[in-house]
């Protein structure tokens, strides 16, 4: 299922635009690009937002020089030097270059896609959707899915707010919030949207929150003419990617978090 339709006569990219699209909806306020990298900080606010999203390097650029610019730029805040870099034949040289850096692997992640999505008959009336998200829908996600105290959830909530976006909510029958998730809308992408956040209260698992959740940001999608939805799931995460299957996503690619290793302190006079 391709996310974009290829001119006649060219080999169909599934993630071609789409990881500029990821970047939109997850913005980092703090960025500065050096050669093709972009280099993203927040504070250490969630992995993604505290990586290099490394372009294509144009022919003759040199990672180690680029490499040297971003570990002064992350030192300079404090921050670990981390890449969110894809699997495929576009990244295989820099994976080989962070390997010989001694770079970790972590948090492997599945990018999923579907095409256009027919929408119910009516929106949800259960289903509580609004453009900004409410302090019961970031408490319940950052309940779920932060790291960090108040100030760590400012943080996210300047990046999720730095997208338009819908957020949507359901309850328990005790009135309380079961389940939330965020659609982004990203400007420079018409046509696309990007589920995130998707975030179930421990005690409302296994009732069909979540579902009812991701059918209602699709719904408002398919309202607002979307052509393309995708979505972010650690690959460790088989329960929602069935989830995720079951409404027609199907993987298009994955990512992984290539991690500088702390340098150890010298010891002696």
């Amino acid at each position: 299922m391709p996310v974009t339709t290829p001119a006649a006569g060219t080999t169909p990219d599934p993630l071609a635009g789409l990881e500029g699209a990821m970047d939109a909806a997850w913005p980092a306020p703090d960025r500065e690009n050096v050669g093709s990298w972009v280099l993203r900080a927040a504070d250490g606010v969630t992995q993604r937002a505290n990586s290099i999203w490394p372009r294509p390097e144009p022919a003759g650029s040199d990672p180690a020089v680029l490499l040297r610019q971003a570990r002064a730029w992350y030192r300079s805040r404090r921050l670990p030097v981390i890449f969110q870099l894809m699997a495929g034949p576009a990244g295989t040289a820099l994976h080989q270059f962070l390997d010989t850096e001694g770079f970790t692997r972590q948090s492997e992640t599945l990018v999923m896609a579907r095409g256009p999505w027919q929408a119910a008959a009516g929106p949800d009336p259960d289903v509580e959707t609004a453009a900004e998200p409410s302090a019961e829908w970031l408490r319940l996600w950052w309940q779920v899915d932060g790291r960090g105290g108040d100030a760590a959830m400012a943080t996210a909530r300047t990046i999720l707010t730095g997208c338009p976006a819908l957020y949507a909510l359901v309850r328990d029958p005790g009135g309380q919030p079961a389940a939330v998730g965020r659609l982004a809308l990203p400007a420079q992408h018409p046509g696309w949207g990007g589920i995130y956040s998707m975030a179930t209260h421990p005690d409302a698992r296994r009732r069909g929150y979540a579902s009812q959740v991701l059918e209602a940001l699709l719904d408002a999608g398919a309202a607002r003419g979307l052509a393309n939805y995708w979505l972010l799931v650690t690959a460790a995460n088989t329960g929602a990617q069935q989830l995720y299957a079951a409404a027609g996503f199907v993987e298009t690619g994955r990512y992984e978090y290539r991690q500088e290793r702390p340098q150890r302190a010298r010891t002696g006079c």
